[in-house]
């Protein structure tokens, strides 16, 4: 048997700072021999119910907690195990804490039939409430998990992750092979099989999870920390004269595909408490892009985009190359990770930064047929009346519709060497002069460099490299993070009303003459 209800709850929290929520159960119509067994379950577990509930310190933090006890039952969920739980995240809520949940169960208790089986509503119904109230739901998955119990509560978590070897799964292997004759396939209902697919977010120890727990809930609670770096020199206004002469958008492309220039991952190192997350929860993962929590100064943000160290890249030829580089493009999965951020910055009235840095969208049969330009419509529909503030980042190249799915933010900045363009520049010029020796001309006669976006009000700033980020990978790296916080600080300063309509406004009216944009604002 694995870590029991009470071990975790004691290598979880602070030492001495646990305190019970749980009354006794509540009656449950019983024949006397489940009854008996009941007794004979509560002595072998030293435990009268197969979960824990209670709050306590996690570093400080105060926290509620729920901690199933494998050793009652098979951490079975009947009735009053399930009033517990329900009871207990009902009391979070009106406490307004944090929540971890730590389940390992069988599923459903057998022993009370579908009455048992119809507290999962309940308890993914109280879940549900929690979040709705804004407050973080952790889930961390012991070994089993299984059935009843991983379908509801157990797969709701803001963030999940898993005690590494842990079997979770719906179908347990035993009843798989009554059903069907055969043995459940292996190394399908792991946590680590699950974290491949992007079911969960992590395989961690328990040691491990309580600081990725504490890392997390200090983002997740909005606070605003003091930042030692805040006064560093590395701030984005570069010194006069050092951003040397401007480069020509289609030089500003051929700048954006070198290997050696800093991505996302490359930012998130200068960052502070930052927890990366994984997949959709659905099944689908695409390394393309990376998912985290994280504070930027001090400044808390969920962090979603893509970044180039997903890409492979060959080497760019002469003035213009014979095809664009080789890249593994992004697809649905990637979409569908970057509405799961929203979700959560939703949910947790977390402000939203996003970074663009893809050389395209998958172009595949797969790809057409799992959705992809639907995604990429929801994430834009999504991203324009997202409530939270936002901020979009172009760090490098921006081609396509999963550039344009990243873009409709509160506000806009770029890098001097970024570009955003409806195709790189070797495909318009396919489209338009049924060759790619065009591309440069396309790349200036298309306004696809930054300044020039700037200058059309697509873009509200820029952030130098100097001269070019390759050459800087720390300092941009830097300068790039002081500028996302300095943005978050007058985000997050600015009145909530009218958030969303004002970045509808904003893309409503880009590329309009003044006259009818300023009509346009009149018929607001």
């Amino acid at each position: 048997m694995g870590t029991s209800a009470r071990e975790l709850i004691d290598r979880l929290l602070d030492p001495g700072t646990f305190v019970s929520w749980d009354r006794p159960p509540v009656p449950v119509g019983a024949s006397r021999s489940y009854r008996a067994e009941l007794a004979r379950a509560a002595a072998a577990a030293g435990t009268d119910e197969s979960v824990l509930t209670g709050e306590g310190l996690l570093r400080g933090r105060r926290v509620a907690v729920l901690a199933c006890e494998f050793g009652f039952l098979a951490g079975s969920i009947g009735v009053a195990a399930a009033e517990r739980i329900t009871v207990a995240i009902e009391r979070a809520t009106e406490l307004g804490l944090p929540l971890v949940a730590s389940p390992t169960s069988g599923g459903t208790r057998m022993q009370e039939g579908t009455v048992a089986f119809v507290q999962m509503v309940k308890i993914a119904g109280a879940v549900a409430a929690h979040k709705a109230a804004g407050h973080p739901y952790l889930v961390y998955l012991r070994n089993p998990t299984m059935g009843g119990v991983f379908a509801s509560w157990g797969s709701l978590g803001h963030m999940t992750f898993a005690e590494p070897g842990a079997l979770i799964g719906f179908l347990g292997p035993r009843v798989y092979q009554a059903l069907y004759g055969e043995p459940f396939p292996d190394g399908v209902q792991t946590a680590e099989n699950l974290y491949r697919r992007g079911v969960i977010d992590g395989v961690v120890g328990l040691t491990v999870f309580r600081r990725i727990a504490y890392r997390a809930l200090s983002v997740l609670s909005g606070e605003v920390v003091p930042d030692a770096t805040a006064g560093r020199a590395d701030r984005f206004v570069p010194p006069p004269g050092a951003a040397g002469g401007a480069a020509s958008a289609w030089e500003s492309v051929l700048i954006s595909r070198k290997p050696e220039r800093p991505g996302l991952r490359d930012l998130l190192r200068h960052v502070t408490h930052r927890v990366p997350l994984s997949g959709t929860g659905q099944g689908e993962h695409d390394r393309t892009v990376v998912h985290a929590l994280a504070r930027f100064r001090g400044r808390p943000c969920v962090v979603f985009g893509h970044d180039r160290a997903g890409y492979g890249f060959e080497a760019v030829g002469p003035a213009v190359p014979d095809a664009a580089p080789l890249h593994e493009a992004m697809g649905p999965a990637a979409l569908r990770e970057a509405r799961r951020s929203m979700a959560l910055a939703r949910e947790l009235e977390l402000p939203l930064v996003l970074v663009i840095d893809t050389a395209g969208a998958a172009l595949s049969k797969e790809a057409e047929e799992r959705g992809l330009a639907p995604e990429i419509a929801r994430c834009i529909a999504d991203l324009v009346t997202l409530p939270t503030p936002t901020l979009s980042v172009l760090l490098g190249q921006g081609a396509g519709g999963g550039a344009l799915a990243l873009l409709p933010a509160d506000r806009v900045l770029a890098a001097t060497h970024a570009w955003l363009a409806p195709l790189p520049p070797e495909g318009a010029s396919a489209i338009v002069h049924r060759d790619t020796g065009h591309a440069a001309e396309l790349a200036a006669a298309q306004r696809i460099g930054a300044p020039d976006l700037l200058a059309d009000g697509v873009i509200d700033r820029i952030v130098p490299e100097l001269p070019d980020a390759a050459a800087e990978p720390v300092a941009f790296a830097r300068r790039t993070v002081a500028a996302i916080a300095d943005e978050l600080a007058e985000l997050t300063a600015a009145p909530d009303g009218g958030r969303a309509a004002a970045r509808y406004h904003r893309f409503r009216t880009l590329g309009l003459p003044d006259q009818v944009g300023q009509h346009t604002e009149k018929r607001r």
